[in-house]
């Protein structure tokens, strides 16, 4: 199941973009792995507050989000999926772009995290 968690300046979410990012980053996985994951896909929105952030080791007002996918390390390197990982920070990126306009590409931050097999679950259960 594909996780993203994603944190984000506090101002930025305002009640009308967060199904609007939701929405896109679903697509975004579902573009590379298509409707099966699509469909089980969750996204987790985290406000960080003003003066919260910072790159370089300098504070930025800048929106900058860092958006972290975690998902089956199986699903990464399958080769019915070519290019997995380089295919979804482009797709992630494009997906933020889409909700917040070209101005923000320099400033998104992408990590994947494969999880092994057997060290994820769902209602208690492994899968």
């Amino acid at each position: 199941m594909p996780h993203f968690t994603v944190q984000i300046r506090e101002e930025e979410l305002d009640g009308k973009t967060e199904p609007k990012l939701i929405r896109a980053l679903t697509d975004a996985v579902g573009a590379v792995y298509g409707e099966r994951l699509r469909s089980v896909a969750v996204v987790d929105l985290f406000g960080v507050p003003r003066g919260r952030h910072g790159i370089g080791g300098v504070p930025t007002e800048e929106n900058a989000p860092a958006i972290t996918l975690s998902m089956r390390e199986g699903a990464l390197n399958h080769p019915e999926f070519e290019n997995a990982p380089a295919r979804l920070i482009s797709s992630i990126t494009d997906a933020v772009v889409e909700v917040f306009g070209e101005s923000v590409r320099k400033q998104v931050s992408v990590g994947i995290v494969g999880v092994p097999a057997g060290r994820s679950g769902v209602g208690g259960e492994v899968v």
